[in-house]
């Protein structure tokens, strides 16, 4: 882990807004950011150039996908088609338009431009691209210039380079794009072996555009477990309550990142292609992985809230608001957010509350899940590996108002600073189990959030 403490100190922290009411108009927004349609196209590659075939990943339109998005109650939503030799053309000829028919079709919904980019030395992540008059040619120039896919020489862009090259392009891009790594462990080879995606390149790409490269998938698509929850095919390498092993595992990636001080953030995404009413592996989008964010129901507010860490990931619709706060337990001094920080002397007793809402609807299946634990988990910071506390609470521990489930930890702050996180399940698992082959993920829903960091 030297490496990634080395590259942890180039990250610039984040800080909370400094605006009168910040919150005025916010409200927790579902969405999804990585959606597949009919210009997910696969290839003829006995011509040249290759030959795009249409339908070739999806046969599903994007204006489909936006109505089914909010059939499922989603907000926003981000369009993310594979690239592939050629592709910016297929996105600004074909794409792109079909982007702004979904808009007319479905203008309930926040729809976003954007592709799954394919990484230079890495596999995949949502690019995202801010709503605006250049939306389309960005997403183009991007996809043409750094995509790994795009050159029709295989290999020439493979290289770490050219993705530090591709970030510190989009740092200088305003309104600045945003972009989360897929899938991060699909690829690993173990419990903590990984494959095309390393700790140290997440915290390398992080530090060259911190407000580009925000964070990655905690919870994974393809979740209708038709084949392996999320395609992780590597049963060594297995997903666990849904969920990535770099997000799960307490002290592991994601825990020993936060402790650095990094601010890098989780979502869930459906990773929809087909959708397994039609022989899939798919749930449809907001089906069963909602990110909500914590903004107004405005694009730049929306992408703000992703790019701030306001947010939290859930599946199976088991809660749908959240309220995580630590401060002294006096109630002295500030109050600190999912993707803020707040100030604590060392040792001084800090309070944590997490309260949770359970939706009034039933889920896509019908189902009102019951919310079976909670759990608050800090970690130490300080530049050192974390020291990480967990308690545990059940129906026993917490308090119920309503819809609304309270529980509150008071605790010594971390004397070299820290950070905390919260996660639930409709499971009695104390630590999300292996997920194994053709399990029903309608009994396994978990959530987690993002942090909140305790200064010194």
């Amino acid at each position: 882990m030297q490496t990634l403490l080395l590259l942890a100190l180039l990250t610039a922290p984040a800080t909370g807004s400094s605006s009168a009411d910040p919150d005025a108009g916010r409200d927790w927004q579902p969405g999804d950011h990585h959606v597949h349609s009919e210009w997910s196209v696969d290839w003829d590659r006995t011509t040249t150039p290759p030959t795009p075939i249409r339908g070739g990943d999806s046969s599903y339109t994007r204006s489909h996908n936006a109505e089914r998005a909010r059939h499922f109650g989603l907000r926003w939503m981000v369009h993310t088609d594979h690239g592939g030799p050629g592709h910016s053309a297929v996105t600004r000829d074909h794409a792109y338009p079909a982007l702004l028919q979904a808009r007319r079709d479905v203008p309930e919904l926040i729809q976003f431009n954007g592709m799954e980019f394919d990484v230079p030395a890495g596999e995949h992540a949502s690019l995202i691209i801010a709503p605006g008059p250049g939306e389309g040619e960005q997403l183009v120039s991007i996809e043409r210039d750094y995509s790994r896919g795009e050159p029709l020489e295989e290999g020439s862009r493979d290289t770490q380079q050219h993705m530090l090259d591709a970030l510190a392009h989009m740092r200088g891009l305003s309104p600045l794009p945003l972009m989360l790594i897929n899938h991060p462990s699909r690829t690993a080879t173990g419990v903590g072996r990984w494959g095309e995606v390393e700790p140290s390149e997440l915290l390398a790409w992080h530090a060259a555009a911190p407000e580009v490269l925000v964070g990655m998938e905690g919870a994974p698509g393809h979740q209708a477990t038709r084949t392996e929850r999320g395609l992780y095919r590597n049963a060594a390498a297995p997903t666990f309550g849904g969920f990535d092993q770099m997000t799960t595992q307490i002290g592991g990636v994601w825990d020993q990142m936060l402790a650095y001080g990094t601010r890098f953030w989780i979502t869930a995404s459906s990773d929809s292609h087909v959708n397994q009413r039609d022989g899939g592996n798919d749930f449809d989008p907001g089906e069963y992985s909602k990110t909500y964010v914590w903004a107004r129901p405005q694009g730049d507010d929306i992408l703000g809230g992703v790019r701030a860490g306001r947010m939290f990931a859930v599946t199976g619709d088991l809660i749908d608001a959240l309220q995580l706060t630590v401060q002294a337990a006096d109630g002295s001094g500030g109050v600190g957010r999912m993707g803020e920080s707040v100030t604590l002397a060392p040792g001084v007793p800090m309070r944590v509350r997490l309260r949770v809402r359970k939706p009034e609807s039933a889920n896509a299946v019908g189902q009102h899940p019951a919310l079976r634990q909670l759990q608050l988990i800090v970690g130490s910071g300080g530049g050192q590996a974390p020291q990480m506390q967990t308690r545990r609470f059940t129906a026993k521990d917490w308090k119920q108002e309503g819809a609304w489930y309270q529980v509150t930890w008071t605790l010594p702050a971390p004397e070299g600073g820290g950070f905390v996180r919260a996660r639930g399940s409709s499971t009695d698992e104390p630590t999300p189990l292996a997920d194994i082959k053709g399990e029903d993920p309608w009994q396994d829903l978990w959530f987690y959030t993002n942090p909140v960091f305790i200064d010194r």
